[in-house]
């Protein structure tokens, strides 16, 4: 904050509240984060011995429903911490409008600042209990593909392949995942951001498997791609064509590397097979709290720099080439000083089944 010339930082959003109160416990919560001094948790009345227990912070504002809302709780730690015409900073992402809207209110002549970048870095280097409870998270999600690899077969719908899935996820531990899961059958693997629904998958094709489990906030996240029956040869040699990406993606992942090289060493199979123009240009994102973190980002041109203990997920793209593209391949990573650790261990290999 002293670096980014500001006075406080407000949390309103739930990502920070859990990695900052260290509880999932955050329904209706805030945080106010001075520069200098110490922060005031803002929270309802009934939840404060359980939030000042576990957050161990010891100042605790607390407010009344309905009567009062989060946002006056946040308007009175400001002003506790005489924060009246200072530089405050928000998160970007996330936070309800009446709540910026409160505070704005109470305080015409405040300067307002993005504070989503020093969060999501500050965010991005795991201690010993984050990595702990990630690779737990991957436990989960190894067991829930293992799951929905046995179920899938023609007839049943993408929505019940990711039924099976869950369901084991949380029976061995799982909280439930931190984004939409999906089970997609060929046509869906080409959008942006599909989701599994009520489609009947039929034989003959590729279907791809996304998957997310959590622990106590923290997420992990792998993609499997299953070929039932025939597929096309094509379809196939896309698919060796990102393990070979993920493979270099992996060993290039090393403390002090920059995104654009790893982007570009990692890249070099897709450019020799003649599929550039079909392929996205960001490989993978940090990994923690949210699925995808904005901080580091692994791509093209990006100067985001590695540190030892951070957790990357690599791969994100496909070959977006219609007819024969879509499979993908997502693993979660683990930054070492010798270079990436992969924390999800279900097979690579490509997956076959058949039924005729």
């Amino acid at each position: 904050m002293l670096k980014s010339r500001m006075d406080a930082v407000v949390f309103a959003d739930r990502e920070n509240l859990i990695y900052y109160a260290d509880t999932v416990e955050v329904e209706c919560m805030a945080a106010v984060i001075p520069a200098a001094g110490d922060p005031i948790l803002c929270c309802l009345w009934l939840d404060a011995p359980y939030v000042k227990a576990r957050s161990g912070a010891d100042g605790i504002r607390t407010y009344k429903f309905p009567s009062e809302a989060v946002g006056s709780a946040i308007v009175g730690a400001m002003k506790d911490l005489g924060l009246d015409n200072s530089v405050v900073g928000f998160h970007k992402y996330f936070v309800d409008f009446p709540v910026f809207d409160a505070v704005r209110n109470a305080f015409p002549d405040m300067r307002w600042c993005s504070a989503a970048e020093i969060t999501y870095r500050v965010r991005s280097v795991k201690d010993a209990g984050e990595m702990e409870r990630i690779a737990d998270a991957c436990k989960y999600v190894d067991i829930g593909m293992g799951t929905a690899v046995d179920f899938l077969r023609p007839g049943v719908t993408e929505v019940a392949v990711l039924a099976e899935a869950d369901h084991a996820m949380r029976k061995a531990g799982s909280e439930g995942a931190s984004f939409r899961m999906q089970v997609l059958t060929w046509p869906k693997q080409l959008l942006a951001h599909p989701y599994a629904g009520n489609v009947v998958i039929e034989d003959n094709q590729p279907v791809v498997i996304h998957l997310g489990a959590t622990c106590e906030g923290y997420t992990a996240k792998m993609a499997r791609t299953v070929f039932l029956g025939d597929v096309p040869e094509e379809t196939i040699k896309i698919y060796d064509i990102l393990q070979k990406v993920q493979d270099r993606a992996v060993v290039a992942c090393r403390p002090g590397a920059k995104s654009s090289e790893i982007y570009e060493y990692a890249c070099l199979p897709v450019y020799e097979a003649g599929y550039s123009k079909f392929f996205l240009e960001h490989l993978g994102y940090g990994v923690g709290i949210r699925q995808s973190e904005f901080y580091p980002v692994i791509g093209k041109d990006i100067d985001h720099a590695l540190e030892k203990d951070m957790v990357v997920d690599l791969l994100l793209p496909t070959i977006y080439k219609r007819g024969v593209g879509g499979p993908r391949l997502t693993d979660m990573v683990y930054v070492s000083e010798e270079g990436g650790v992969r924390m999800t261990s279900f097979s690579r290999d490509v997956l076959r089944k058949r039924y005729n």
